[in-house]
């Protein structure tokens, strides 16, 4: 009999954990803590936490913990399974230090499987170790060893468009209504920041009011040196939701092109003239080294670019992060007959990766974390594509790649594949049938879209028939709108259940108030 033990009842609660986070940068915004002079000197004096903490990449045994400081400082965390830190671990973490903005990281090992993790956060100040930061407290959930329910959520999106931090309306509030949901893990799957999209004070809503937004200086233009690319997390960041959701939540994260600039590929050259600097190499260079900074995610011991990964959940779920943007070719008609180096998408390192790691899976579910849909045309000015579908027809360009994968699972009896992304700024339900397709060597499969969190609304894009996708739901905004404002309504994520005991899936499309739009129970394939 499998250990069907739903969580159990959390020692710190949710909203206490919240409040105790929520002191993390609370002077960053309108309506910080207000201090007398004396007391604001005496905490001038000592080193602070400038953004929150995060968690993220949580397995069964391990984690991480991220942070920033205003100084150079070292990080010091006591670890518990219970919020009084009782026979908590104290570990003395890395230094905080100007070479990665003062950002931090630390992993955790030798966690106890399925266990609710605190974990307790100083600041040491480096020039003088006797002064410390006050604490933040941060929690996240270590993966089980046996089966029980998981709750995980996913999207994309934050901070697009120009739409950013409008305290008048309650911030990033999406936030908000998922920690509502109590889950164990958040997947972004692309797009965490706009480092292309600066931030104006003020933009005129469609019924002629005004969406005000906080602002910070280097949000003011499109990020080109490392400062400003750093600047775009900073600024999100900023939002108090986000902050608290972060310390209560591990977030596993991927990107995709906003990090560095719209629909970018490796070898393009800009023809912008908002941009000074026009090599998109050495732009991606520095959108990575700041998404590293100041993302939540380890570093891959021999390749410290790679972002693709897989992470165990328990033996019920094995997720496989892609990144669909850092090895692709360049962006064009793509109807090429043969693959080549014109029609690479994932690359051959990547593919042969994820083939080896899902043949190796012995997780009942499989689910691919894709910053990109598969189906949707998605295209780059007028004659070129930005995503793999190039319209109806058969399989040509990067869906070939695509098609040897879809393939590949299908003959090698891999089982209980299921597809999650976002980026395209609409909430979507898609049932890819072979019957219905012009490629037809794979086996049926669902992809699930969601997003935006926080970024303009558009959609919905076109289907392209080559693998036979059917929408069974979206929603998005109505014909000839485009770019509304998170105010419309039109935010979305999807929540993911697995039940411990049957292992069925439900995955459910929410809207900004966590209202479920539609749902879907998929019993697993034995």
């Amino acid at each position: 009999m499998p250990d069907r033990a739903s969580k159990p009842p959390r020692v710190l609660s949710r909203r206490r954990l919240l409040r105790q986070s929520a002191a993390a940068g609370g002077a960053l915004l309108a309506g910080g803590l207000i201090a007398s002079p004396a007391v604001v000197l005496a905490e001038s004096a000592r080193p602070r936490f400038t953004h929150g903490l995060q968690s993220g990449d949580a397995s069964a045994s391990s984690g991480l913990v991220w942070a920033r400081a205003d100084r150079p400082s070292r990080l010091l965390l006591e670890v518990a399974t219970s919020d009084s830190f009782e026979n908590a671990r104290h570990l003395r973490g890395p230094a905080a230090l100007a070479g990665s903005d003062f950002t931090v990281q630390m992993p955790l090992t030798d966690l106890p499987a399925g266990q609710d993790i605190f974990y307790r956060a100083r600041f040491q100040d480096l020039q003088d170790i006797n002064v410390e930061s006050e604490p933040l407290v941060g929690h996240f959930r270590s993966a089980p060893a046996g089966r029980r329910d998981i709750t995980f959520l996913w999207s994309g999106d934050t901070a697009g468009q120009g739409w950013g931090i409008n305290l008048d309306w309650g911030g990033m509030k999406i936030y908000d209504a998922m920690a509502d949901t109590a889950p164990d893990f958040f997947i972004h799957s692309g797009d965490t920041v706009y480092a292309d999209g600066p931030i104006p004070a003020e933009k005129e809503l469609p019924d002629g009011s005004v969406w005000k937004n906080v602002t910070l200086e280097e949000k003011a233009k499109v990020a080109e040196t490392l400062d400003e690319f750093r600047a775009s997390y900073k600024y999100n960041l900023m939002d108090e939701n986000l902050r608290r959701f972060n310390a209560a939540v591990p977030m596993f994260a991927q990107w995709d092109d906003h990090e560095t600039v719209n629909n970018w590929y490796p070898q393009e050259l800009l023809e912008r003239d908002d941009y000074k600097v026009k090599s998109v190499a050495l732009l991606a260079a520095r959108g990575h080294r700041a998404f590293m900074e100041y993302m939540p995610i380890p570093r891959h011991r021999q390749e410290p670019r790679r972002i693709y990964r897989s992470i165990n959940y328990g033996p019920s779920l094995d997720i496989f992060f892609l990144d669909m943007r850092s090895y692709r070719g360049p962006n064009t008609a793509n109807r090429q007959p043969t693959r080549g180096p014109a029609t690479v998408f994932l690359g051959e390192a990547q593919i042969r990766w994820l083939k080896m790691a899902l043949m190796a899976s012995r997780a009942t579910w499989k689910v691919i974390a894709a910053d990109m849909p598969i189906g949707l045309v998605v295209g780059d000015g007028d004659k070129a594509f930005e995503n793999l579908a190039n319209g109806d027809g058969p399989a040509l360009g990067r869906e070939l790649e695509i098609a040897n994968l879809l393939s590949f699972i299908k003959h090698s009896g891999i089982k209980n594949v299921v597809w999650l992304t976002a980026d395209v700024h609409y909430t979507a339900a898609h049932y890819y049938d072979p019957n219905k397709a012009q490629f037809q060597d794979f086996s049926p499969f669902w992809e699930f879209v969601s997003g935006p969190l926080n970024a303009g609304s558009f959609g919905p894009n076109r289907l392209d028939n080559s693998f036979g996708p059917q929408v069974v739901f979206q929603k998005a905004p109505e014909a000839g709108q485009v770019n509304l404002p998170p105010s419309e309504g039109l935010q979305f994520f999807g929540q993911v259940g697995i039940d411990g005991e049957s292992e069925a899936m439900t995955v459910m499309l929410k809207d900004l108030t966590g209202e479920t739009l539609h749902q879907v129970e998929l019993a697993p394939e034995i």
